[in-house]
């Protein structure tokens, strides 16, 4: 049968409880603390990421100006050289404002799961009558909801 009060275990523990609350109460505020912490990482972590991307392009771009002069005609050199310069401006556009070019890129992934998943579904009944049909299917359908998920604006 059960009783409404608390257990004997608890009964015992609590001098100790009271004893420690001070401990407690800072425990939870650290924890409020971590989580402001963590709610603030998402921006940084989402800057930081389109930054090494930023770096990435440029770094990119310069190695197709190098390429460019390694070709043997004028024609393909100016165009290694065009597409490089192209890809050292898209870099430092990123870096001239990043929030926007992370939304760029997070439009550019939508798209992406979007197509890949009515492309992936359509391509199912295209399978052999032996595959897994219906989990390639779901995995098609399940892409494109992520992708319609990212694009459309909630309110």
């Amino acid at each position: 049968m059960h009783s409404l009060g608390p257990s004997p275990a608890v009964l015992k523990e609590a001098p100790e409880l009271n004893r420690n609350w001070g401990w407690m109460i800072a425990f939870g505020v650290l924890l409020s603390l971590a989580g402001f912490v963590a709610l603030s990482s998402v921006l940084l972590a989402t800057i930081s990421t389109i930054l090494v991307v930023g770096i990435a392009m440029i770094v990119c771009g310069v190695g197709e100006i190098i390429e460019g002069f390694a070709m043997r005609s004028w024609k393909r050199f100016f165009l290694w050289i065009v597409i490089g310069l192209l890809y050292i401006v898209a870099g430092f556009s990123v870096f001239e404002n990043p929030m926007l070019a992370a939304k760029f890129f997070t439009l550019l992934l939508g798209i992406g799961l979007a197509a890949a998943g009515i492309i992936r579904a359509v391509l199912t009944f295209h399978l052999p009558v032996d595959t897994p049909r219906v989990l390639v299917f779901f995995s098609g359908v399940l892409s494109f909801a992520i992708g319609a998920y990212i694009l459309i604006p909630l309110p």
